[in-house]
């Protein structure tokens, strides 16, 4: 049984591997990696098939017998585990934001924090930004990208749908995306080395690292979590940045749309872009949303049918 908090953070996860068809009761089915899931209204979530032991422990939705399998069998995820003192370290925390939105782009941030400057982010006011509004969000991250070093990443829709439509899926853009932030913050703070690396995870660290096939990368001191806005300052200065760029960002795409574009992937998201789409093209779509996500199809029969 999972929370509607975390109900809801997967659904957004797993956005770009839902199916159209869902049983009753459930609020969505998705299929990824050689494993289903589906979750329910009640806050259920089922795990099938030969990838669910690793899918399933992402969320720490398992069951006992289940979790005493993976700890014997499922090494890598222990030794990516952060060690008890993370909070304590200077480490580089990496988040992002917008994969879950129809509309906007989706920004990476990786940000570097060290253990002199804890007290200083606490008055500035970061934590987890789940726990923020994007006014709150907006103005820590003023005062934030003067006082640590930070790489942050944009990635817009265009480049994304040409990415996707070639075959490349959202969990190997963001790993990509994350590797690429992380690697210029490194070579920004150098030679100082972080004590370690925190990455909200997003993803089994195996299937991570196996995106980044033929890139630079390092395996050392790099360690996956998921909630990790809550386990180190860095995340949590990450996710602010990241979303303060988004913010801005989406406001800009508002502008050139001529209309308030709506965050998310829900019911309005629908509508917005059926105008969108009815003021300028179905084309238009293509630099202004993930045209993967099934709200494309809907946007498109509202176009036609109802606005």
């Amino acid at each position: 049984m999972v929370d509607p908090i975390t109900l809801n953070k997967m659904k957004q996860h797993y956005q770009e591997y839902v199916q159209p068809k869902v049983p009753p009761g459930a609020v969505f089915t998705a299929k990824k990696n050689g494993s289903t899931i589906t979750a329910y209204k009640s806050g259920k979530v089922l795990f099938q098939g030969n990838a669910s032991l690793a899918e399933a422990a992402i969320w720490g939705t398992l069951e006992q017998k289940q979790k005493t399998t993976i700890k014997k069998h499922s090494k890598p995820a222990t030794i990516f585990s952060p060690p008890k003192n993370i909070s304590t370290l200077s480490i580089i925390g990496s988040d992002e934001v917008g994969t879950g939105d129809y509309f906007g782009p989706i920004t990476v941030t990786a940000a570097y924090v060290r253990r002199e400057q804890f007290e200083l982010l606490k008055e500035l006011g970061v934590k987890d930004s789940k726990n923020l509004k994007d006014p709150q969000i907006i103005s820590i991250a003023k005062d934030l990208i003067h006082t640590i070093p930070y790489s942050l990443l944009v990635l817009h829709n265009e480049k994304y749908n040409t990415l996707q439509q070639s075959g490349m899926s959202q969990g190997k853009m963001k790993a990509l995306l994350h590797n690429q932030a992380i690697g210029h913050l490194k070579e920004k703070i150098g030679p100082e080395e972080p004590e370690a690396v925190l990455i909200d995870q997003f993803v089994d660290p195996a299937i991570y690292f196996k995106h980044l096939y033929g890139k630079s990368y390092t395996k050392e001191n790099t360690y996956f979590s998921t909630k990790a806005e809550g386990i180190h300052l860095a995340v949590a200065a990450a996710s602010i940045i990241a979303r303060y760029s988004f913010v801005k960002e989406f406001e800009k795409l508002s502008e050139k749309a001529g209309i308030l574009l709506p965050k998310g992937a829900g019911s309005q998201v629908d509508i917005a872009a059926a105008k969108l789409m009815k003021k300028h093209g179905f084309e238009t779509l293509r630099q202004f949303t993930k045209l993967h996500f099934a709200n494309t199809e809907k946007a498109k029969k509202l176009a036609k049918f109802e606005l």
